[in-house]
């Protein structure tokens, strides 16, 4: 973290302030600006797909398009500068976005049209929940996250189970099925019981003999039968969170991070000492 000096807060530390924090009306407003740039860039993507457009505007679109990119180069690198761990800010979720966020126009100079995916900035419009007061909104997202992550195992056992049922009654019906009615490959055939089983049906398969009626029945019915297993997993472990919820959304100065315990004095991915106000006491000597 930048040391507080006696005329004033350090650069890094102001940079820091307005780039990470929200909570005054300078870093507000630069928050505001990223997104308006984010949605406009989006914005010029989505119309230059239009032949029409492209003929008329495509020259213009190519140099706002650019200036976007460059300005998010410079932020990104201001965000590197302001960091005492900048490595575990690149790791973290929204590092990746930021870097992400300024690859695709740089990789369009070798691969024409990867700056298609510029689209990923929307991602960078979470940071708007910050600013605009709504960060119950974004600390519940964290809360489910963490139900998902902490119930993965319960739900990679169920879907290997509901796996093992389509191909078991998909290659039941390549046996029972003709060719002609699309069942030309066990594959094809579990594509099939993948469409079945979640209840879409297409219908450009379809099973034309009794017995595989039959089936295709069944597997309706496990369908329905099985959908909320998941849920209520899910559901159980969003409780669990609920009743351990004990974050602030706080950011590391050393690494930009946020998820730290109300009560933490240093953070828990770097060590960095999160009160800005304070000096740290390990640097006091």
């Amino acid at each position: 973290m930048a040391t507080i000096k006696p005329g004033g807060l350090g650069i890094k530390t102001r940079l820091f302030q307005v780039i990470f924090e929200s909570d005054t009306r300078l870093a507000k407003g630069f928050d505001i600006f990223l997104a308006f740039l984010i949605f406009l860039s989006v914005g010029i993507i989505l119309l230059d797909s239009v032949p029409e457009y492209h003929s008329r505007f495509g020259t213009l679109f190519y140099v706002v398009e650019w200036g976007i990119t460059l300005l998010f180069t410079l932020e990104l690198a201001l965000r590197i500068y302001c960091l005492e761990k900048p490595k575990l800010y690149l790791k973290s979720f929204y590092g990746v976005i930021d870097v992400l966020a300024v690859l695709p126009t740089w990789l369009a100079l070798l691969f024409p049209g990867a700056q298609t995916l510029v689209v990923v900035r929307l991602l960078r419009t979470l940071r708007l929940f910050r600013v605009l007061e709504m960060m119950t909104v974004v600390g519940e997202g964290r809360l489910l996250m963490d139900a998902l992550i902490r119930s993965r195992h319960q739900i990679l056992l169920f879907l290997f189970t509901v796996l093992m049922l389509v191909i078991i009654f998909s290659s039941l019906l390549y046996l029972i099925e003709p060719a002609e009615a699309g069942f030309s490959s066990i594959p094809k055939s579990i594509y099939w019981g993948i469409v079945t089983l979640t209840t879409v049906g297409y219908g450009d398969i379809t099973p034309v003999t009794p017995w595989g009626q039959f089936i295709s029945m069944m597997i309706m019915l496990t369908g329905y039968s099985i959908i909320a297993l998941p849920v209520g997993v899910f559901s159980a472990e969003v409780i669990r969170a609920l009743r351990a919820e004990r974050y602030s959304d706080e950011a590391c100065p050393g690494c930009g991070k946020h998820r730290h315990e109300k009560d933490a004095r240093y953070c828990k991915y770097c060590g960095t000492w999160l009160d800005e106000e304070t000096p740290d006491p390990r640097r006091a000597g």
